[in-house]
């Protein structure tokens, strides 16, 4: 597959930005994106002819979630969701404090994590069902910091922790954490223990999360005491339960995306009902289908 100019400068312009909230050095941002320096250095200046393959810049779009085609771009809505997870994880990163949020999927809770990451320094965003064993999420947290992720394990652990602790404020986004395996969930306990009080975690996932922790503790699992402690002894959410509540506030969350995305003049009622699912709920996913008939 060839990748046009017009791919590049997009891929560009995301490095650019990207870069702006990298709080390492070059060299480690250009690690993170798996590039040297001197191949950083060079696209940074406008001269990106034949520095990379094809391959290489491919991989750099899927690193900075960079589409293969001129998708439509989507407007941030400051829906109540996305309110909610900012300021928790402001705090988080602050104050070097865990939390962990379960509620109900299809609400935005991704789309919030990974904008505060995009706009934030020393944040590093995890899909955890890309990378449910305990190795290939502690490489892919010291790949996304820039930190050496291909060397013996057990340097790559005590490279990432050494790392975090020289960091301001660093925070680390788990989501979709209840696809984790056992053994990863023990590394987290581990990281967290080596970096108390020198990073912020936190950990996000639906009721699957909520169930796999509370079933663990029940038939008392070796780890998962401590992992909950860790997080506060709570789960946080942002969706009311009272059934009404809970109706108008992902209503109003709907309402808000559609009102970013729409032209003036657009029957936003209609969207929002085209948008329900069979219990009658938004869905953000029939939200984007809704919008995109729009052109």
């Amino acid at each position: 597959m060839l990748v046009s100019n017009e791919m590049k400068t997009r891929i560009i312009q995301a490095m650019t930005a990207a870069r702006e909230n990298f709080g390492g050095s070059d060299a480690k941002f250009a690690n993170s994106l798996s590039i040297n320096a001197s191949q950083l250095s060079r696209i940074m200046r406008g001269d990106w002819e034949k520095v990379l393959s094809d391959e290489k810049w491919i991989t750099i779009a899927r690193v900075l979630g960079v589409g293969m085609d001129s998708e439509k771009k989507w407007n941030t809505a400051n829906t109540p969701v996305f309110q909610f997870i900012n300021a928790q994880l402001e705090k988080c990163q602050e104050e070097s404090m865990s939390a962990l949020l379960c509620d109900m999927s299809d609400i935005g809770k991704t789309y919030a994590a990974q904008y505060y990451q995009r706009t934030h320094k020393n944040v590093v965003y995890i899909d955890c069902s890309q990378v449910k064993s305990k190795q290939r999420l502690i490489r892919k947290i010291a790949k996304s910091f820039g930190v050496g992720s291909t060397s013996k394990y057990d340097d790559v652990y005590e490279d990432l922790v050494f790392y975090l602790k020289q960091l301001p404020t660093p925070l680390i986004i788990l989501d979709e954490a209840g696809d984790l395996h056992y053994e990863a969930f023990l590394e987290i306990k581990a990281l967290w223990n080596a970096t108390e009080r020198a990073c912020g975690y936190y950990m996000m996932g639906a009721d699957g999360l909520r169930q796999k922790i509370h079933r663990a503790i029940d038939n008392k699992k070796v780890g998962y005491t401590e992992i909950f402690s860790r997080f506060g002894r709570r789960y946080v959410q942002c969706v009311p339960t009272n059934a009404d509540d809970r109706e108008k506030f992902l209503n109003a969350t709907a309402m808000s995306i559609i009102k970013a995305n729409c032209k003036e003049g657009t029957d936003t009622m209609q969207i929002l009902r085209g948008s329900r699912d069979e219990q009658g709920v938004p869905s953000l996913r029939r939200i984007n289908k809704e919008l995109s008939k729009l052109g």
